[in-house]
Protein backbone atom coordinates (compact mmCIF):
# COMPACT_ATOMS: atom_id res chain seq x y z
CA UNK A 1 0.00 0.00 0.00
CA UNK A 2 2.99 2.42 0.61
CA UNK A 3 3.84 2.59 -2.99
CA UNK A 4 0.41 3.29 -4.33
CA UNK A 5 0.05 6.12 -1.31
CA UNK A 6 3.46 7.64 -2.78
CA UNK A 7 2.18 7.49 -6.73
CA UNK A 8 -1.16 8.73 -5.07
CA UNK A 9 0.62 12.07 -3.81
CA UNK A 10 2.99 12.30 -7.27
CA UNK A 11 -0.02 11.50 -9.34
CA UNK A 12 -1.80 14.28 -8.00
CA UNK A 13 0.61 16.85 -9.04
CA UNK A 14 -0.33 16.06 -12.17
CA UNK A 15 -3.26 18.39 -12.03
CA UNK A 16 -1.99 21.11 -10.13
CA UNK A 17 -1.45 23.24 -13.09
CA UNK A 18 -4.98 23.02 -14.12
CA UNK A 19 -6.42 23.22 -10.69
CA UNK A 20 -4.71 26.64 -10.65
CA UNK A 21 -5.91 28.00 -13.58
CA UNK A 22 -9.40 27.07 -13.02
CA UNK A 23 -9.38 28.69 -9.42
CA UNK A 24 -7.62 31.75 -10.69
CA UNK A 25 -10.19 32.12 -13.65
CA UNK A 26 -12.98 32.96 -10.89
CA UNK A 27 -10.83 34.51 -8.28
CA UNK A 28 -12.03 37.96 -9.31
CA UNK A 29 -15.81 36.90 -8.73
CA UNK A 30 -17.83 38.63 -6.48
CA UNK A 31 -20.91 36.18 -4.59
CA UNK A 32 -21.18 37.59 -1.45
CA UNK A 33 -25.28 38.54 -2.40
CA UNK A 34 -25.85 35.01 -3.81
CA UNK A 35 -25.64 33.01 -0.86
CA UNK A 36 -28.38 33.96 1.71
CA UNK A 37 -28.57 32.97 5.32
CA UNK A 38 -25.24 34.91 6.58
CA UNK A 39 -25.29 33.66 9.41
CA UNK A 40 -7.48 5.21 15.10
CA UNK A 41 -5.01 6.39 15.87
CA UNK A 42 -2.63 6.59 19.64
CA UNK A 43 -5.41 8.95 21.28
CA UNK A 44 -4.36 8.89 25.00
CA UNK A 45 -7.00 6.69 26.91
CA UNK A 46 -7.42 9.48 29.34
CA UNK A 47 -9.05 11.50 26.54
CA UNK A 48 -12.84 11.52 26.61
CA UNK A 49 -14.94 12.72 24.82
CA UNK A 50 -17.52 15.43 27.31
CA UNK A 51 -21.03 13.70 28.23
CA UNK A 52 -24.50 14.35 25.77
CA UNK A 53 -22.55 15.76 23.11
CA UNK A 54 -18.91 15.18 22.44
CA UNK A 55 -18.42 18.33 20.84
CA UNK A 56 -19.85 19.95 23.71
CA UNK A 57 -19.06 22.07 26.94
CA UNK A 58 -15.88 21.29 28.93
CA UNK A 59 -12.25 22.66 29.41
CA UNK A 60 -10.86 24.79 27.73
CA UNK A 61 -12.96 24.40 24.82
CA UNK A 62 -16.13 25.68 26.18
CA UNK A 63 -14.88 28.88 27.08
CA UNK A 64 -12.47 29.22 23.86
CA UNK A 65 -15.29 28.09 21.56
CA UNK A 66 -16.39 31.10 19.89
CA UNK A 67 -18.79 32.32 16.29
CA UNK A 68 -16.81 35.91 15.90
CA UNK A 69 -12.86 36.51 16.00
CA UNK A 70 -10.99 37.48 18.85
CA UNK A 71 -8.89 41.05 18.54
CA UNK A 72 -5.81 41.11 16.51
CA UNK A 73 -7.17 38.88 13.61
CA UNK A 74 -10.13 40.98 12.56
CA UNK A 75 -10.52 41.84 8.59
CA UNK A 76 -10.84 45.38 7.16
CA UNK A 77 -11.04 43.62 3.51
CA UNK A 78 -12.96 42.41 0.97
CA UNK A 79 -13.35 38.84 0.38
CA UNK A 80 -15.35 36.61 -2.12
CA UNK A 81 -16.31 32.78 -2.80
CA UNK A 82 -13.67 33.14 -4.98
CA UNK A 83 -11.07 33.81 -2.83
CA UNK A 84 -11.95 30.17 -1.10
CA UNK A 85 -10.39 26.50 -1.86
CA UNK A 86 -13.23 24.37 -1.28
CA UNK A 87 -11.56 20.51 -0.70
CA UNK A 88 -13.95 17.88 -0.04
CA UNK A 89 -12.36 14.06 0.71
CA UNK A 90 -14.23 10.89 -0.51
CA UNK A 91 -13.74 7.51 -1.71
CA UNK A 92 -15.18 5.46 -4.43
CA UNK A 93 -18.27 3.88 -2.35
CA UNK A 94 -19.45 7.22 -1.62
CA UNK A 95 -19.67 8.55 -5.26
CA UNK A 96 -23.48 7.61 -5.24
CA UNK A 97 -24.89 7.69 -1.75
CA UNK A 98 -23.07 10.74 -0.69
CA UNK A 99 -21.56 12.95 -3.32
CA UNK A 100 -24.91 12.92 -5.76
CA UNK A 101 -26.29 14.65 -2.31
CA UNK A 102 -24.01 17.29 -2.29
CA UNK A 103 -23.79 18.06 -5.85
CA UNK A 104 -27.71 18.57 -5.88
CA UNK A 105 -27.31 21.01 -2.89
CA UNK A 106 -24.89 22.63 -1.65
CA UNK A 107 -21.69 22.09 -4.42
CA UNK A 108 -24.47 23.59 -7.16
CA UNK A 109 -24.09 27.15 -5.60
CA UNK A 110 -20.31 26.65 -5.45
CA UNK A 111 -19.16 24.33 -8.27
CA UNK A 112 -16.19 26.77 -9.04
CA UNK A 113 -14.55 26.87 -6.29
CA UNK A 114 -15.08 23.25 -5.04
CA UNK A 115 -13.00 20.14 -5.64
CA UNK A 116 -13.19 16.69 -4.90
CA UNK A 117 -10.53 14.20 -3.86
CA UNK A 118 -11.07 10.88 -4.12
CA UNK A 119 -9.06 7.68 -4.51
CA UNK A 120 -10.93 6.21 -7.86
CA UNK A 121 -12.00 7.55 -11.54
CA UNK A 122 -15.21 7.92 -12.02
CA UNK A 123 -16.65 8.95 -15.22
CA UNK A 124 -20.11 9.51 -13.61
CA UNK A 125 -19.24 11.61 -11.17
CA UNK A 126 -16.54 13.64 -13.96
CA UNK A 127 -19.32 14.24 -16.01
CA UNK A 128 -20.44 16.70 -13.43
CA UNK A 129 -17.30 17.91 -12.07
CA UNK A 130 -14.88 18.12 -14.92
CA UNK A 131 -11.38 19.28 -14.01
CA UNK A 132 -13.31 19.83 -10.35
CA UNK A 133 -12.35 15.99 -9.32
CA UNK A 134 -9.01 15.41 -8.15
CA UNK A 135 -8.35 11.25 -8.71
CA UNK A 136 -4.87 10.68 -6.15
CA UNK A 137 -4.66 7.38 -6.71
CA UNK A 138 -4.45 7.26 -2.59
CA UNK A 139 -5.50 4.28 -1.03
CA UNK A 140 -9.16 3.97 -0.30
CA UNK A 141 -8.18 2.47 3.14
CA UNK A 142 -9.65 4.38 6.19
CA UNK A 143 -5.93 4.49 7.90
CA UNK A 144 -3.96 7.07 8.81
CA UNK A 145 -1.28 6.71 5.90
CA UNK A 146 -4.62 6.28 3.17
CA UNK A 147 -6.02 9.75 4.77
CA UNK A 148 -2.80 11.96 4.77
CA UNK A 149 -1.99 11.00 0.99
CA UNK A 150 -5.64 12.92 0.12
CA UNK A 151 -4.85 15.57 2.39
CA UNK A 152 -1.50 16.09 0.86
CA UNK A 153 -3.09 16.28 -2.34
CA UNK A 154 -5.77 18.80 -1.20
CA UNK A 155 -2.79 21.00 0.43
CA UNK A 156 -0.88 20.97 -2.71
CA UNK A 157 -3.50 21.67 -4.69
CA UNK A 158 -4.84 24.89 -2.65
CA UNK A 159 -1.35 25.69 -2.48
CA UNK A 160 -0.99 25.49 -6.74
CA UNK A 161 -3.90 27.54 -6.61
CA UNK A 162 -2.94 30.95 -5.06
CA UNK A 163 -6.25 31.50 -3.17
CA UNK A 164 -6.30 32.88 0.50
CA UNK A 165 -8.08 29.92 2.10
CA UNK A 166 -8.33 26.45 1.91
CA UNK A 167 -11.48 24.95 3.63
CA UNK A 168 -11.25 21.41 3.83
CA UNK A 169 -14.62 19.18 4.04
CA UNK A 170 -15.60 15.60 4.11
CA UNK A 171 -18.48 14.09 2.11
CA UNK A 172 -20.51 13.90 4.85
CA UNK A 173 -21.00 17.49 5.32
CA UNK A 174 -23.25 19.98 4.20
CA UNK A 175 -21.49 23.42 3.54
CA UNK A 176 -23.61 26.99 4.07
CA UNK A 177 -21.47 29.27 0.94
CA UNK A 178 -22.50 32.61 2.60
CA UNK A 179 -21.84 31.59 6.38
CA UNK A 180 -18.35 30.10 5.28
CA UNK A 181 -17.54 33.81 3.20
CA UNK A 182 -19.33 35.84 6.38
CA UNK A 183 -16.75 34.14 8.74
CA UNK A 184 -13.76 34.17 6.82
CA UNK A 185 -14.32 37.51 5.79
CA UNK A 186 -14.27 38.96 9.58
CA UNK A 187 -10.74 37.33 10.09
CA UNK A 188 -7.36 38.88 8.24
CA UNK A 189 -5.96 36.69 5.77
CA UNK A 190 -2.28 38.35 6.81
CA UNK A 191 -2.77 36.38 9.98
CA UNK A 192 -1.92 32.87 10.75
CA UNK A 193 -5.96 31.21 11.04
CA UNK A 194 -6.80 27.93 11.84
CA UNK A 195 -10.49 27.80 12.03
CA UNK A 196 -12.65 24.59 13.28
CA UNK A 197 -14.12 22.53 15.65
CA UNK A 198 -12.58 20.56 18.13
CA UNK A 199 -14.02 16.77 18.87
CA UNK A 200 -12.15 16.64 22.55
CA UNK A 201 -12.54 18.98 25.45
CA UNK A 202 -9.31 19.26 25.65
CA UNK A 203 -5.55 18.62 23.98
CA UNK A 204 -4.71 15.17 22.38
CA UNK A 205 -1.65 13.86 23.56
CA UNK A 206 0.28 11.65 21.13
CA UNK A 207 4.01 9.85 21.04
CA UNK A 208 6.43 11.88 19.03
CA UNK A 209 8.89 9.45 17.04
CA UNK A 210 12.39 10.75 17.68
CA UNK A 211 15.67 9.20 15.71
CA UNK A 212 17.17 6.41 17.46
CA UNK A 213 14.04 4.69 18.83
CA UNK A 214 13.47 7.49 20.87
CA UNK A 215 9.85 9.13 21.57
CA UNK A 216 8.70 12.36 23.34
CA UNK A 217 5.05 13.17 24.18
CA UNK A 218 3.77 16.17 22.42
CA UNK A 219 0.10 17.84 23.15
CA UNK A 220 -2.29 19.86 20.72
CA UNK A 221 -5.34 20.67 19.23
CA UNK A 222 -6.98 19.86 16.58
CA UNK A 223 -9.92 20.95 14.35
CA UNK A 224 -11.78 17.15 13.57
CA UNK A 225 -12.42 17.06 9.44
CA UNK A 226 -15.28 15.88 10.38
CA UNK A 227 -16.90 19.25 11.29
CA UNK A 228 -14.50 20.83 8.07
CA UNK A 229 -11.71 23.57 8.95
CA UNK A 230 -10.45 26.50 7.46
CA UNK A 231 -6.30 27.65 7.09
CA UNK A 232 -5.33 31.34 6.27
CA UNK A 233 -2.91 31.04 3.03
CA UNK A 234 -0.10 32.65 5.26
CA UNK A 235 -0.72 29.88 7.73
CA UNK A 236 -0.40 27.41 5.37
CA UNK A 237 2.74 28.67 3.41
CA UNK A 238 4.57 28.27 6.90
CA UNK A 239 3.65 24.24 6.62
CA UNK A 240 4.91 23.60 3.78
CA UNK A 241 8.03 21.79 5.48
CA UNK A 242 5.40 19.33 7.04
CA UNK A 243 2.87 19.07 5.00
CA UNK A 244 3.54 19.66 1.12
CA UNK A 245 4.02 16.19 -0.97
CA UNK A 246 5.25 13.25 0.74
CA UNK A 247 6.43 15.66 3.62
CA UNK A 248 2.53 15.17 4.99
CA UNK A 249 2.85 10.93 5.09
CA UNK A 250 6.00 11.40 7.03
CA UNK A 251 4.51 13.57 8.77
CA UNK A 252 1.64 11.74 9.60
CA UNK A 253 4.02 8.90 10.47
CA UNK A 254 5.89 10.43 13.37
CA UNK A 255 2.70 10.71 15.32
CA UNK A 256 0.49 7.83 13.65
CA UNK A 257 -2.48 9.64 13.95
CA UNK A 258 -4.96 10.40 11.03
CA UNK A 259 -4.61 13.67 8.80
CA UNK A 260 -6.84 16.21 10.43
CA UNK A 261 -4.81 15.42 13.84
CA UNK A 262 -1.54 15.87 11.74
CA UNK A 263 -2.90 19.21 10.58
CA UNK A 264 -3.18 20.28 13.93
CA UNK A 265 0.26 18.96 15.12
CA UNK A 266 1.79 21.17 12.49
CA UNK A 267 0.58 23.62 12.97
CA UNK A 268 0.66 24.25 16.59
CA UNK A 269 3.88 21.88 17.44
CA UNK A 270 5.82 22.85 14.38
CA UNK A 271 5.25 26.09 12.89
CA UNK A 272 3.76 27.39 16.97
CA UNK A 273 0.04 28.54 15.27
CA UNK A 274 -3.25 27.38 17.23
CA UNK A 275 -6.31 26.58 16.51
CA UNK A 276 -9.41 29.08 16.68
CA UNK A 277 -12.34 26.72 17.60
CA UNK A 278 -15.55 27.90 16.12
CA UNK A 279 -19.34 27.23 17.35
CA UNK A 280 -20.42 26.98 13.56
CA UNK A 281 -18.45 24.05 12.45
CA UNK A 282 -20.64 20.68 13.06
CA UNK A 283 -19.79 17.05 12.53
CA UNK A 284 -21.61 13.74 13.08
CA UNK A 285 -20.16 13.20 16.71
CA UNK A 286 -22.05 15.93 18.56
CA UNK A 287 -25.91 15.57 18.82
CA UNK A 288 -27.20 17.36 15.68
CA UNK A 289 -30.92 17.49 17.22
CA UNK A 290 -29.94 20.18 19.87
CA UNK A 291 -28.73 22.90 17.34
CA UNK A 292 -31.96 25.08 17.28
CA UNK A 293 -33.62 25.22 13.89
CA UNK A 294 -33.75 29.09 14.48
CA UNK A 295 -30.14 29.12 14.03
CA UNK A 296 -29.54 26.05 11.35
CA UNK A 297 -29.26 29.07 8.44
CA UNK A 298 -26.31 30.60 10.58
CA UNK A 299 -24.33 27.24 10.84
CA UNK A 300 -21.30 27.06 7.87
CA UNK A 301 -21.32 23.10 8.18
CA UNK A 302 -23.58 20.58 9.27
CA UNK A 303 -23.06 17.32 9.32
CA UNK A 304 -25.25 13.69 9.31
CA UNK A 305 -24.55 10.40 10.52
CA UNK A 306 -25.46 7.70 13.93
CA UNK A 307 -25.11 9.32 17.89
CA UNK A 308 -25.18 6.97 20.66
CA UNK A 309 -27.08 4.55 18.42
CA UNK A 310 -29.85 6.79 17.33
CA UNK A 311 -29.71 8.22 13.83
CA UNK A 312 -28.04 12.16 14.15
CA UNK A 313 -29.69 14.23 12.36
CA UNK A 314 -30.74 18.15 12.56
CA UNK A 315 -34.39 18.59 13.42
CA UNK A 316 -35.90 20.55 10.82
CA UNK A 317 -39.83 20.84 9.21
CA UNK A 318 -40.39 20.92 5.32
CA UNK A 319 -40.51 20.63 3.08
CA UNK A 320 -39.72 16.98 2.73
CA UNK A 321 -41.10 14.82 5.37
CA UNK A 322 -38.44 12.66 6.96
CA UNK A 323 -39.24 9.47 5.29
CA UNK A 324 -38.56 11.42 2.18
CA UNK A 325 -35.62 12.96 3.23
CA UNK A 326 -34.66 10.50 5.67
CA UNK A 327 -31.01 9.95 6.34
CA UNK A 328 -29.86 13.74 6.17
CA UNK A 329 -32.20 16.00 5.69
CA UNK A 330 -29.73 18.37 3.88
CA UNK A 331 -32.53 18.70 0.88
CA UNK A 332 -34.98 20.07 2.82
CA UNK A 333 -32.14 22.64 4.22
CA UNK A 334 -31.00 23.41 0.97
CA UNK A 335 -34.59 24.25 0.19
CA UNK A 336 -34.52 26.79 2.85
CA UNK A 337 -31.39 28.25 1.89
CA UNK A 338 -32.47 28.06 -1.84
CA UNK A 339 -36.46 27.81 -2.22
CA UNK A 340 -36.07 28.69 -5.85
CA UNK A 341 -34.19 25.34 -6.54
CA UNK A 342 -36.20 23.31 -8.81
CA UNK A 343 -36.58 19.81 -7.14
CA UNK A 344 -37.59 22.28 -3.79
CA UNK A 345 -40.97 23.93 -6.02
CA UNK A 346 -41.70 20.45 -6.89
CA UNK A 347 -42.37 19.89 -2.75
CA UNK A 348 -45.78 19.54 -2.37
CA UNK A 349 -46.73 22.00 -0.27
CA UNK A 350 -43.66 24.24 -0.61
Amino acid sequence: MGRRLLRGVSGAAVVLASVALLSMRHHGAREAAQYPGIGEGMLEKSEQQSQGSPEGAGGRQQKDLRVHPPEGYRSKGSLTLGDIFIAVKTTKRFHHSRMELLLDTWISQASEQTYIFTDEEDDALKRRMGGHVIFTNCSAEHSHLALSCKMAAEFDAFLASGLSWFCHLDDDNYLNPGALLKLLSSYAETRDVYLGKPSLNRPIWASETLPNNQTKSVRFWFATGGAGFCISLKLARKMVPWASGRNFLSTSELIRLPDDCTVGYIIECKVGGQLIPNALFHSHLENLQIIPTSQLMQQVTLSYGVFENKLNVIELSGPFSPQEDPSSRFRSLHCHLYPNTSWCLQAVGW
